[in-house]
């Protein structure tokens, strides 16, 4: 048999930033592939909206951890409740994300603490949190979302693309660390994607017509269209890749901005 499953059935994933956009999609297309989910947002009534949406359209009660990700002791109970009620886990899916476009001359400390805080140091806490509970059991499968303004310079700002870079460096360090363990770690970079952190952008027409011209696919993607990549790298069907990223972005990068 040469097609190795892509089915998560049985497994248990932590998705943070699940309570809409990427996150969202992503809790919902895990659980579609059979997984069950553990959601992080810091909105419990965003969670409650995607718990209801996985569970008519899996059956499944996801769980519900209102956190926030800047603050340590938050992981640690959000982890320690995924393990009371699951047992385990298997998949790890850092997306919390956010942006302040600024340019760089302007850019505060405070602005540069909450994007490095957020992008950054809350995905390399809850690895390390998870990581230890993945060492235990020898598996695990880390996806850690970068973005595309993390291989390339793009007017995205100058600490959020520093900070995706990171990710990238830290997705290859950890998959270089923790491979004896059994521990894959990989990650996504997509380019535009209709989310809210984009939509003011891309409801701009001139925008829009800019990021299409240099996308050899000509279009925005769907949220739909990083379900597959994240469930892929979560998979037993990726079981030899680590420590790579997956630009899913059209094309872009083929070129650069």
């Amino acid at each position: 048999m040469f097609l190795p499953s892509f089915r998560l059935d049985g497994m248990t994933a932590v998705v943070t930033g699940a309570g809409r956009g990427i996150g969202r999609a992503l809790a919902v297309g895990l659980a579609e592939a059979g997984a069950d989910v553990a959601i992080l947002s810091r909105t419990a009534e965003q969670l409650a909206l995607v718990a209801k949406e996985i569970r008519e359209a899996t059956g499944k009660e996801a769980l519900c951890l209102p956190s926030d990700v800047t603050r340590r002791a938050d992981l640690e109970a959000a982890v320690a409740e995924t393990m009371r009620r699951f047992g385990k886990i298997d998949v790890l899916v850092n997306n919390a994300g956010m942006n302040i476009r600024t340019p760089a001359l302007e850019v505060t400390d405070e602005q540069w603490e909450r994007i490095v805080q957020t992008n950054l140091k809350s995905a390399f806490q809850l690895s390390q949190l998870v990581g230890e509970r993945m060492k235990e059991r020898g598996s695990g499968r880390i996806v850690n979302i970068s973005s595309v303004a993390g291989h390339t310079a793009l007017r995205t700002g100058v600490v959020y693309g520093s900070t995706k870079a990171a990710l990238i460096q830290m997705t290859k360090i950890l998959a270089l660390e923790w491979g004896k363990y059994g521990i894959r770690v990989n990650s996504v970079g997509p380019w535009y994607f209709k989310t809210p952190l984009t939509e003011k952008l891309l409801a701009d027409e001139a925008f829009v017509q800019e990021v299409e011209s240099r996308t050899p696919l000509r279009r925005i993607g769907r949220l739909e269209e990083l379900v597959g990549p994240v469930v892929f790298l979560a998979s037993d069907a990726a079981s030899y890749i680590t420590g790579q990223t997956l630009y899913v972005d059209g094309g872009m990068t083929i070129y650069g901005f």
